[in-house]
């Protein structure tokens, strides 16, 4: 497995890769060390490399054609190491994050099979007219794909076509609920969709115990990489304390000192961090960013959603849970106490949400997770 030390990208595919080092295969991880406490408890070894992305302060640039140039010098940057430790002992298939280009270009040059796990959507039939046409337009799009086709022409790749090598691989296991994926029916039959692979997540990561006489329980979270929001959790607090019958977990990020969020109810506990899996399974609501993985989460749990999108695909995943009928919008500038507290008594008293979150719960739950992605990469070996 190569990956990138992104946690939303990191913890995806963590079960998948247990399952197979559980099932006997010798396992590697190429990562960055700061993600290394993830990584070797799933019985894999870690291959070590200095990553060049900004990872560990996630200040991450708005313009799509900066963020997909930071991703190419990684590759760069990171090919002459993974060559050092793999050139001599090749592996029999190499499985890859989606940002990862640096493992394409590596089992294309060894002539070695290669499956993508995407823990975001894929590439559907018209992504190439929908999207790529317009990234395409923007400003320093054609000096990035001149600098790619330098690079895969020099570096061994067989894909020398950009758009097919960065968006189109050969196999792909997508880690994402079908109903989350936009254009479903156009996606090729190269990709499956396992849903979230959560195995024994839920044991792991510790559990939470629903407070004596909490009638209805919200967890509010922005995920890992935008939770330095005090002002909007200041507005949580002002629309759900006090709120009869409600019990509120709001998690806050290691950004944000609780204290800067004033007198705080006591139906409200404030934590940096809390285990999202444990709390979402006893939970009645989930205000979250929309990052895919807390989607996915919250469509596994049956949980209807406030979502509030922060950035990157997050306004799309937001806009596909309330297509899916399980959530509503609510944009940060627009997330006042009133509206949010309007729209969790909306959702939770709705029952046609209700019964199409179950539904949705039972589909995502039947799409296989770790063991039915293990099952599919052993195909492939």
């Amino acid at each position: 497995m190569i990956g990138v030390p992104m946690v939303s990208h990191v913890l995806p595919g963590l079960e998948i890769v247990r399952e197979l080092a559980a099932r006997g295969h010798r396992v590697t991880y190429a990562n960055d060390p700061a993600v290394a406490h993830l990584i070797e408890p799933t019985g894999a070894e870690l291959v070590p490399y200095d990553s060049t992305l900004p990872h560990r302060d996630n200040i991450w640039p708005d313009d799509p054609i900066e963020t997909g140039a930071l991703f190419l010098d990684d590759a760069m940057a990171v090919l002459p190491r993974l060559r050092a430790a793999y050139d001599d002992d090749p592996a029999d298939l190499y499985l890859y994050d989606i940002g990862a280009y640096v493992a394409r270009a590596l089992a294309e040059a060894q002539g070695r099979p290669l499956v993508q796990l995407s823990p975001t959507y894929v590439a559907w039939g018209g992504y190439q007219e929908d999207i790529g046409a317009a990234l395409a337009r923007l400003p320093g799009a054609a000096a990035l794909e001149a600098r790619f086709k330098d690079w895969l022409a020099g570096c061994g790749a067989t894909t020398l076509d950009v758009a097919r090598f960065s968006g189109i691989p050969p196999r792909a296991l997508a880690t994402i609920p079908r109903a989350m994926q936009p254009h479903a029916e156009t996606v090729g039959p190269h990709v499956d969709f396992v849903g979230p692979c959560l195995g024994d997540r839920l044991a792991r990561q510790g559990s939470w115990t629903r407070p004596e006489g909490a009638e209805k329980v919200l967890l509010v979270s922005l995920g890992s990489a935008y939770t330095e929001q005090p002002e909007f959790y200041r507005r949580c607090v002002g629309a759900f304390g006090g709120l009869a019958g409600w019990h509120v977990v709001l998690q806050v990020g290691r950004h944000v000192d609780p204290v800067e969020l004033g007198d705080i109810p006591s139906n409200i506990e404030v934590h940096s961090w809390v285990p999202q899996l444990a709390v979402l399974e006893q939970a009645d609501a989930f205000v979250t960013h929309a990052g895919m993985g807390s989607s996915s989460e919250g469509l596994y749990c049956g949980v209807p959603m406030i979502a509030v999108p922060q950035g990157a695909e997050q306004p799309l995943n937001a806009d596909r849970l309330v297509e899916l009928g399980v959530a509503r919008r609510i944009d940060t500038v627009d997330a006042t106490a009133d509206t949010l507290r309007a729209a969790l008594l909306r959702l939770t008293s709705d029952p046609e949400v209700a019964g199409r979150c179950a539904r949705l719960r039972a589909e995502v739950r039947g799409e296989g997770g770790a063991s039915r992605a293990a099952d599919l990469i052993e195909a492939e070996l």
